[in-house]
């Protein structure tokens, strides 16, 4: 096994850890002091507190050293993902690179293996994703996740390479309903924690979630997604997961939405930039949307989820 991991947030660290377990790994922090500090306390104090990283994973500020590394793990914020590779190019070309970040790209309005083929149109590419927070990743707790890759020989070799005791891997090749079930979800989260913290009760959560299901639905067989992809554990899965915890950023800035309470502007929000991409893909494609709207609204401050909740409510009755 011959990993890297690009990236040096928690769900970075967390999969590094994990990976860990397999064989030397090397993470890459942008920050020279970082990196070092991490490297010399064998903890990321700053964004993984609490968890030792084993002694097989290498932390460095070096890209040339990760990148010397067959697989690398692109664990950065989708908004930054074009910068990183466009940055890094040279080092990065060479390699089988596997996005790990879920959302839409505000200024395209495409997903990351996309943005991958754009900037290194000659690289091997794959997704990874499905119901996982970092912390319970890290602690060795098992989940299971999709691994989505174009062709079947690679996405059988990647499965075996990332597969570890506590990350079970599942393959598809339908990396289009893979992408959009990862960002989706999170404007869903954001909705049910609008709900949640408004005090509107986990029945009002449950409708919201699967209406929410319904319309990443919509949009994914739209852009000629699988339904089966969006019914696994990088659709229904994650959607699941994203709208019932408290570890999910997403969920977070809702409940704070919901409370009217101010959000921590410094926390990266992958459903924020997605929302406001996807409202825009939908008035593109004619599709009907209305929780995501409702969702832009509420971030825009145009609306409030009073206003929010009214529209919903007042919508044509149909069947379901």
């Amino acid at each position: 096994m011959s990993v890297g991991v690009i990236g040096s947030g928690a769900f970075g660290t967390a999969l590094a850890v994990s990976l860990a377990g397999n064989g030397q790994v090397s993470m890459w922090a942008r920050s020279a002091e970082q990196a070092s500090a991490t490297q010399r306390d064998r903890q990321n104090s700053a964004r993984l507190p609490g968890v030792t990283l084993p002694d097989q994973l290498a932390v460095t500020s070096d890209i040339e050293e990760v990148a010397a590394h067959e697989t690398l793990l692109l664990a950065v914020p989708m908004q930054q993902l074009r910068g990183v590779l466009t940055e890094y190019a040279a080092q990065l070309a060479p390699r089988t690179l596997v996005a790990c970040c879920k959302g839409i790209e505000l200024s395209t309005g495409v997903g990351p293996v996309v943005v991958m083929s754009q900037v290194l149109p000659q690289t091997r590419t794959a997704l990874l994703t499905g119901p996982s927070f970092a912390h319970d990743i890290a602690r060795g707790l098992p989940t299971a996740l999709t691994l989505a890759c174009a062709g079947a020989d690679p996405g059988r070799s990647l499965q075996h390479e990332l597969t570890t005791t506590n990350l079970r891997l599942y393959r598809t090749q339908d990396v289009i309903g893979a992408e959009l079930g990862g960002a989706l979800k999170n404007v869903v989260a954001i909705a049910c924690g609008a709900v949640i913290g408004a005090g509107l009760g986990d029945s009002a959560r449950a409708a919201l979630m699967t209406r929410g299901y319904a319309e990443m639905q919509r949009m994914a067989l739209a852009l000629g997604a699988q339904p089966e992809t969006l019914a696994g554990l990088s659709g229904f899965g994650d959607l699941t997961l994203t709208c019932t915890s408290e570890q999910s950023r997403n969920y977070r800035l809702g409940l704070s939405l919901g409370r009217g309470e101010r959000f921590d502007p410094s926390v990266t929000v992958e459903g924020a930039a997605t929302a406001h991409a996807v409202a825009a893909k939908a008035d593109d494609m004619a599709l009907d949307m209305p929780i995501t709207r409702a969702v832009v609204g509420m971030l825009d401050g145009k609306l409030t989820l009073t206003d929010a909740m009214a529209e919903l409510l007042a919508r044509p009755l149909k069947e379901e």
